[in-house]
C-alpha cells in the first residue's frame, strides 16, 4: 500500500501524536527505572543480612547500574522501537555516554548551588541535585535518545518512507487527503471537453 503526501496539518498532527507517544512511553520507563534503583539501592543496603550494609558506594552504583540496563531495555524495545537499529552495542554504548552527560548536568547543578550560592542544607542540596538536576538531565536524556541513541535510519532515505514505516510501527499511519488518495493532489482537473476528446 503507497501513502501519498501528507497534508502540513495531517503532518503536524502525526508528528505531534508521535513526540507525545515518545514522551509518554519515556516516562513510564524512567519511572520503572527509578523504582528500580531506588528498590535495588535499599535491598543491598538493608535486605535480608544487608549485603552491602558498609558498602553504600558500591551499593549505589549497582543500582544505578542495572536501573540503567533497564532503562535501555525499555526505551530501546518500548519508546523509541520505531527508531532503534541493528547496531545493538552502539546504542547501549550511546546510552550509558548520555546518562553520564545527564549525571553530570545533575552534579553541575548541585555543585552551583552547594559551593557557589553557598546553598548547603539537605534541602537544597536536594532541590538542586534532584529537582532542578534531575529534570534538565532528563529533558536531555529524551533529546539525545532521539537524536543519538536511537536514530532514524540514516540520511539518504526517503524521510516520507520514514514517517510511513515509523506510523506503521506505532499504528498511526497519517491519511491521505482524498485527492492525494486518489493521485490526483497537484494536478489540474481536465475539463469537460478535453475528457470528451479522450
Amino acid at each position: 500500500m503507497t501513502v501519498g503526501p501528507v497534508a502540513p496539518a495531517g503532518r503536524l498532527r502525526f508528528l505531534w501524536s508521535v513526540l507525545a507517544r515518545e514522551l509518554a512511553k519515556f516516562g513510564v520507563v524512567g519511572g520503572v527505572a527509578f523504582v528500580v534503583d531506588v528498590g535495588l539501592f535499599n535491598l543491598l543496603r538493608w535486605g535480608g543480612d544487608g549485603a552491602l550494609v558498609g558498602e553504600p558506594l558500591t551499593a549505589k552504583v549497582i543500582s544505578a547500574g542495572v536501573a540503567t540496563l533497564v532503562a535501555w531495555g525499555g526505551n530501546r524495545w518500548w519508546t523509541f522501537r520505531h527508531r532503534r537499529g541493528t547496531a545493538l552495542l552502539r546504542e547501549l554504548g550511546m546510552f550509558v555516554a548520555m546518562n553520564g552527560v545527564a549525571l553530570l548536568i545533575s552534579v553541575l547543578c548541585l555543585a552551583f548551588s552547594h559551593y557557589l550560592l553557598g546553598l548547603r542544607s539537605p534541602l537544597a542540596d536536594n532541590v538542586s541535585a534532584n529537582v532542578v538536576g534531575v529534570a534538565l538531565g532528563t529533558a536531555f536524556r529524551f533529546v539525545a535518545y532521539r537524536s543519538w541513541v536511537f536514530r532514524s535510519p540514516p540520511p539518504g532515505e526517503d524521510p516520507a518512507a520514514v514517517l510511513v514505516a515509523q506510523a506503521r510501527a506505532l499504528g498511526t499511519a497519517p491519511r491521505a487527503s482524498s485527492a492525494e488518495a486518489r493521485g490526483t493532489a497537484g494536478r489540474p482537473v481536465p475539463s469537460a471537453s478535453t475528457r470528451a476528446a479522450s
